[in-house]
């Protein structure tokens, strides 16, 4: 099953009056790459959202989006009540008497404490990571619709080109028999001037250089072949990522079609080799949007 490398997916939530927002875009890439933008406050989940992604997408550039928003309550300052505690009986050793002001106290080292960035980020941690999931699903469930579209239309070049390809193959006897007759002629008539006959011998020696010179069925065989197996790599089982070898088969059928294109000068060969290249260039051009 063909897979696209173009795709979008989003998930998020809203709970405990913590928002979390994560969207997956991927694009074209030869290799996997990925870009993950995070708060600074969730910095260090980068490693973890990345593995997730690379384990289910292998190939495309992947940019994924991470928006935070907490609640104010999660924000308020926590007032250490011991360490309050301890300053206060402090000072009334060194001072009965002395007059408190708690609020001048809440400066002191350990009074207050906030929630670091590491406590945050073990706070939304699996929420994250879920949504991220989520997303990837839906990333991978685009693509395959993308990578049906993109089937339909490579299965429509390989019809075409399989379609020319058996004309050619059933036009190949024909060209050596009509350059047989035209060697026939054209000799006939340049022995006739000067008196002789043709010799039957000459002619088809002539005729065998002829056809090996233009026998094209090795390669018809060849880019029988390529059709083949392009097919059986776009309708076979979601496996492994294919686009590099299809992209590597495009080039070999297009190796094939100018090797007849050189070989064979019959004008209706080289018209139907025009109309494969022009579909082996398109099946180029889908391809690398193909994972």
């Amino acid at each position: 099953m063909l897979r696209s490398m173009t795709g979008f997916g989003s998930a998020s939530s809203r709970e405990d009056g913590v928002t979390l927002q994560v969207e997956i875009r991927t694009v074209n890439n030869k290799f996997y790459k990925s870009n993950v933008r995070l708060p600074d406050l969730l910095q260090s989940l980068d490693a973890e959202i990345d593995a997730i992604i690379s384990k289910q997408i292998s190939r495309g550039s992947v940019a994924v989006n991470v928006k935070f928003m907490d609640s104010p309550e999660h924000g308020v300052a926590t007032i250490n009540e011991d360490i309050l505690r301890e300053y206060i009986n402090t000072l009334r050793k060194v001072d009965a008497s002395v007059s408190i002001e708690v609020s001048r106290l809440l400066s002191l080292p350990g009074v207050l404490s906030n929630d670091t960035d590491e406590d945050v980020a073990i706070r939304v941690k699996p929420r994250l990571l879920e949504l991220v999931e989520d997303g990837c699903q839906k990333v991978i469930e685009m693509r395959r619709r993308e990578g049906q579209i993109l089937e339909a239309d490579l299965e429509q070049q390989l019809s075409k080109i399989a379609e020319h390809l058996l004309l050619i193959k059933e036009r190949a006897p024909e060209i050596v028999e009509e350059y047989q007759q035209r060697l026939r002629q054209r000799m006939e008539t340049l022995f006739s001037e000067i008196g002789a006959n043709v010799s039957e011998p000459d002619t088809l020696r002539e005729v065998a250089i002829f056809a090996e010179k233009t026998d094209i069925a090795e390669e018809i065989s060849r880019l029988d072949g390529h059709l083949e197996q392009f097919r059986e790599l776009i309708g076979g089982p979601e496996v492994d990522p294919i686009g590099r070898t299809l992209d590597f088969l495009a080039q070999e059928m297009l190796r094939e079609s100018n090797t007849i294109a050189s070989k064979c000068l019959d004008g209706d060969t080289s018209r139907r080799i025009v109309e494969i290249k022009g579909a082996v260039d398109r099946i180029k051009e889908q391809v690398q949007n193909a994972e």
